[in-house]
């Protein structure tokens, strides 16, 4: 964090100090009692199932101030208690007045998408990385509490920062736009994710658009043109817009694409510049994410052969092949899913080289809305064309995979089981060595379970 006194939170928030000094210096931010460290300011959220405000006295043992929305009169301590009417827009407008006061002068690269933000925030990192210091998003921070706090920690050290934007509801990207002020915008995907709240994919694309909201008026837009609902805006934005992807006429794309060795090798061409890539990651999507950090590295005139050599090693958080020696092969997927990264995976799964069975156990999709259950069919449809050997799966919708697969009389041997302890267990007495396993669902399945099993 940049230098901050408790004097610039009251003119960032508007708050009225109920004790203590304004000369406080404040070094970070934190909203988890049992992590705070001296010098934080204690950010009492209100959460589904706790507040926040029930930690302050705990949360003042250690830490340097703390904002608060239920103290309304003056507090006898020595430490700052600053009244604010919500504490989580409080933050917000502190992570803002940070933004456009502390870190002006930072480029901010804001990333979005149905799906690979992750991957792609990670791999924009990794390539700038190379020739510069970069602050990315830590954790799961993305959303409307979690990208404030990764405003606050970028420090003077950081050149550069890429922070990925979250949302699961209408509105909420535009909030996200006026605090992190973006210099360049990508956006990966627009499929199939939170249906349940946006309704279409065309609101979706409206949704995730509005990160451009905000930014730098001088800035790039960064587009996906391997998506259908993307490459239709070619021509069709007012603000300077460029594409990365495979397709020829994607301004920054992958050319000679070839995988070796769960590895992907391919060309990357801008105009008359064309460098070799070696990508350590699974699946030809992981391509395309892979070209943002390439195409923005370019875009700033950095060092592209530097900017390429950390891909040689990328380790990200998705997707983790976790090979088990003697005994079998996971693809540990299980963070989130949709309908579109389904696919993917079981693309990654199928494209694989293997002498052994290749599994997909596949789990519940959460927040597709009233066509959650068609979705799950068009999966299991997708995955009965695949080289696949079994299906197993775990939740109730998941028996849209089965239906699906037993219709288009597929020889994919289909399994059900109850829970993850059974999956775990299945597997475990029927893969060798030479066997794959793909595990995804969304989150809250908590198939992560299964893998854990597996590796004991």
């Amino acid at each position: 964090m940049f230098d901050i006194t408790v004097k610039d939170v009251l003119e960032a928030t508007g708050g009225v100090l109920l004790s203590g000094s304004e000369d406080v210096q404040i070094k970070d931010v934190c909203s988890d009692s049992r992590i705070i460290k001296e010098g934080d300011i204690f950010v009492p959220l209100l959460g589904n199932n706790v507040d926040g405000h029930r930690f302050i006295e705990s949360a003042m043992e250690v830490g340097a101030a703390t904002f608060t929305s239920q103290h309304t009169g003056i507090v006898i301590s020595e430490k700052p208690y600053i009244y604010v009417s919500d504490v989580l827009k409080a933050h917000q407008a502190l992570a803002k007045y940070i933004r456009m006061n502390r870190i002006n002068r930072i480029p901010v690269i804001g990333v979005t998408g149905s799906v690979g933000k992750t991957t792609t925030r990670e791999m924009i990192a990794t390539a700038l990385s190379g020739n510069i210091n970069t602050y990315q998003t830590e954790k799961n921070y993305n959303s409307q509490e979690g990208l404030p706090t990764c405003i606050d920690r970028i420090t003077r050290k950081h050149k550069v920062a890429v922070l990925e934007h979250g949302i699961d509801d209408i509105g909420k990207m535009e909030i996200l736009s006026d605090i992190s002020r973006p210099d360049i915008c990508v956006i990966t995907n627009i499929g199939l994710a939170h249906m349940e709240r946006f309704g279409s994919i065309e609101v979706t694309r409206r949704e995730k658009l509005s990160i451009t909201t905000h930014m730098n008026p001088e800035g790039l837009v960064l587009l996906n043109g391997d998506n259908e609902m993307l490459a239709q805006l070619k021509g069709q934005m007012n603000e300077k817009v460029q594409f990365y992807g495979t397709a020829e006429w994607c301004d920054y794309r992958a050319e000679n694409i070839r995988q070796e060795n769960y590895k992907y090798f391919y060309d990357f061409v801008h105009g008359d510049t064309r460098i070799p890539v070696e990508l350590n990651a699974l699946g030809k999507h992981n391509v395309g994410n892979s070209i943002a950090g390439l195409a923005i590295s370019c875009y700033m005139g950095l060092d592209l052969v530097k900017a390429a050599e950390g891909y040689k090693d990328f380790k990200g958080l998705r997707q983790t092949l976790i090979n088990i020696p003697g005994k079998y092969t996971i693809i540990d997927d299980t963070y989130n899913a949709s309908p579109d990264s389904m696919k993917a995976s079981i693309d990654v799964l199928a494209d694989l080289d293997s002498e052994g069975k290749k599994i997909a156990v596949l789990g519940d999709m959460f927040e597709l809305g009233e066509n959650s259950e068609q979705f799950h069919y068009e999966v299991g449809k997708y995955l009965a064309t695949k080289n696949i050997d079994e299906l197993v799966v775990v939740g109730e919708l998941s028996q849209q995979y089965v239906n699906a697969v037993k219709d288009s009389d597929s020889q994919i041997k289909c399994y059900s089981f109850k829970d993850n302890g059974e999956v775990a267990l299945y597997l475990m007495s029927v893969m060798n060595s030479e066997d794959i396993v793909l595990i995804k669902a969304s989150n809250g399945m908590k198939l992560n379970e299964i893998v854990k099993n597996m590796q004991g």
